[in-house]
């Protein structure tokens, strides 16, 4: 009747193991260390950028713990603050000659003190969020007038080459401010140009007056559209901070949009706010000029002569001198997509890139015209330009999708690839508020929500022990494992922890325990009813499993509904919270009466149970029940 199967006590021990081994990292804490990124988007971090951190090192005489290439950056572990100082400025030394150009940026983190076994079993401890571990946290302000200014000059782009195809002949089109001017000097050619605006340009309204002998009609952005056009550009500016905060490895930063027009940037682990400030700078604008292929422009690529008026010189990958026109043909905001792939034709390494509709008509233009000759993509950052790649064109090229191809290995590829994806700000943005959190105090706020939970649990195992006996010490045991697993799944999953998070775990276990004081409560009532107590467990645990599973549901409900529509610390909180629900079902239910049926389940005859006093209705006096 009380008896679990090999299979189950098999599946308690595996999860048993797989919760200690996942949980351990958490107990290592994290040490000093020094993180080395790239600080250009054309700047690759790989064996050899590893090679020389670690002569650089050895030549300060200095012995890290760790020298690892994790992904697109190389992070280095040391013993203490003050070795992970030193070894910044040897390592900033070595990499970076010149600091107003920095090929890296060599920041301060944090990194996992686990040991390198439990590293191979890819067991992490959970990331923490910003009030935990410490870092930088950034709002950023969104210029959405420029957004929309921007927009115009796009449209007004637009309208001109619209009515150049339409041969409707217009005294002048200026954009002022976020407004769109242009004169004509008949009635008819404004009937036209009024007609091209309602067929072409739905996201523009126009007023018209006549001005002298002239007409005038000026077009703005509709409210509806500017509303569109500035979530777009607030969402586009999330995307690109993502994009390049990514690239340099930041664990679990957080970027989240806060009303209208701000953005929340958190990098947990940052102790640099200098760098942190760099890492949001790190947008790139990309440009596609034709290069000069004239013979002043080859000389002054030899370095035997000055550069061509209306030229400008950038160095390629391999750093070889280009002149190339400062005439822009295409930006960034006309790409759409890049992906890479291969020619079709030679089976070389290629980029295939995506444009919109007026990107597309543009260059079809170019390419019919320039069959033959160089177009550079140029990729600039920090105000300074940098040639990603210089292809001939073969043919023109029109529909949209254009490939580059040349010279290019497959890992070339899908860096150039990632470059031209990563794109540009949609709008300029300004920080109006940063703050500094340091591993202290975060230290402090971890011993704080360590002893809130402890003590928790403490106080929870000792009255469970004391009103039901050994049964309540099977609650407390159960309650352990149910703890056990929580952490563990928040490790496996990578999950970030936050205040809330702890204050929501301390919660999982003041509800995980209810479980447990209703099986008891109902085996106390089998045995009060009379039955024995064997029939009582089997009873207690069966007839209390539905009123469990109600109870969870419901409350895992609430735990769902949080997480899909909170943010920011309620969605920490309730990440815990329904994993918490989850694990304690396992422990409370199944675990625990793996417990009480390996302690009684082989006793045939069993006469008494210890779970404190049963009371008997029909009696003058309690019936203890014990052992």
């Amino acid at each position: 009747m009380n008896r679990y199967p090999v299979w189950k006590y098999a599946i308690i021990l595996v999860a048993l193991l797989v919760g200690a081994i996942y949980t351990l990292p958490n107990f290592f804490g994290e040490a000093p260390a020094v993180q080395v990124s790239s600080g250009k988007a054309t700047v690759k971090v790989d064996a050899g950028t590893q090679a020389r951190v670690e002569q650089a090192l050895a030549a300060a005489g200095i012995k890290p713990e760790l020298v690892a290439l994790d992904g697109a950056s190389i992070k280095v572990r040391v013993d203490s603050t003050d070795t992970q100082l030193k070894a910044k400025d040897a390592i900033q030394k070595a990499l970076v000659p010149d600091p107003n150009d920095p090929p890296y940026v060599v920041a301060l983190n944090l990194l996992s003190g686990s040991p390198k076994w439990l590293s191979a079993l890819r067991a992490a401890p959970m990331y923490l969020g910003l009030d935990l571990r410490g870092g930088v946290h950034f709002m950023l302000q969104v210029d959405m007038q420029a957004a929309l200014s921007k927009k115009a000059e796009s449209l007004a782009g637009d309208l001109r080459s619209m009515l150049r195809e339409k041969n409707i002949r217009h005294g002048g089109i200026n954009r002022n401010g976020q407004s769109i001017e242009m004169r004509f000097r008949d009635t008819q050619t404004l009937e036209a140009t009024k007609a091209v605006l309602a067929d072409q340009f739905a996201d523009l309204q126009e007023v018209d007056a006549p001005d002298g002998s002239e007409y005038k009609l000026t077009a703005t952005i509709k409210p509806e559209a500017a509303r569109r056009i500035q979530d777009q550009a607030l969402k586009q500016n999330m995307v690109t901070l993502h994009n390049r905060i990514n690239e340099l490895g930041v664990a679990e930063p957080v970027i989240q949009q806060q009303g209208l027009d701000r953005i929340v940037v958190q990098l947990p682990g940052v102790q640099d706010t200098a760098k942190a400030k760099d890492i949001l700078g790190r947008t790139a604008t990309l440009e596609v000029r034709m290069v000069d292929e004239s013979s002043d422009a080859r000389a002054a690529e030899m370095g035997a002569g000055p550069v061509p008026f209306g030229t400008e010189k950038f160095l390629e990958r391999g750093g070889q001198p280009v002149v190339v026109k400062k005439q822009v043909i295409l930006t960034g905001d006309n790409l759409t997509d890049a992906q890479p792939g291969f020619d079709n034709q030679t089976q070389e390494a290629a980029v295939h890139l995506t444009l919109d509709a007026k990107g597309a008509r543009i260059f079809k233009d170019i390419t019919r015209e320039n069959v033959g000759k160089r177009m550079a993509i140029v990729l600039f950052e920090k105000g300074k330009g940098e040639v990603v790649t210089a292809p001939v064109i073969r043919s023109e090229i029109g529909g949209g999708r254009v490939q580059i191809s040349g010279r290019m290995s497959t890992s070339e590829a899908n860096d150039t690839a990632l470059l031209l994806r990563a794109g540009s700000l949609a709008a300029p943005m300004e920080i109006i508020e940063e703050l500094t959190i340091g591993p202290t105090l975060g230290a402090d706020n971890i011993t704080k929500g360590f002893h809130s939970v402890a003590w928790g649990f403490a106080a929870i195992c000792a009255f469970m022990a004391v009103y039901y006996m050994l049964f309540g010490l099977f609650s407390g045991v159960a309650l352990a494992v149910n703890l056990l697993l929580l952490v563990a799944v928040l490790s496996m999953l990578q999950a970030t922890l936050t205040l809330p998070g702890m204050a929501a775990m301390a919660l999982a276990l003041g509800m995980a325990i209810d479980s447990n004081v209703l099986i008891n409560e109902r085996v106390r009532e089998e045995l009060r009813n009379g039955s024995s107590p064997q029939a009582a467990i089997n009873a207690g645990y069966d007839r209390a499993w539905g009123t469990i599973f109600d109870s969870n549901i419901t409350t895992l409900i609430a735990g769902l509904a949080l997480l899909a529509f909170g943010s920011g610390p309620v969605r920490g909180f309730a990440v815990v919270h329904c994993i918490g629900i989850l694990t304690s079902m396992f422990s409370a239910v199944f675990f625990s009466r793996g417990l009480v049926n390996l302690w009684y389940g082989r006793k045939k005859k069993l006469k008494t149970v210890s779970i404190g006093t049963v009371w008997r209705p029909d009696a003058d006096h309690a019936i203890t029940k014990a052992e």
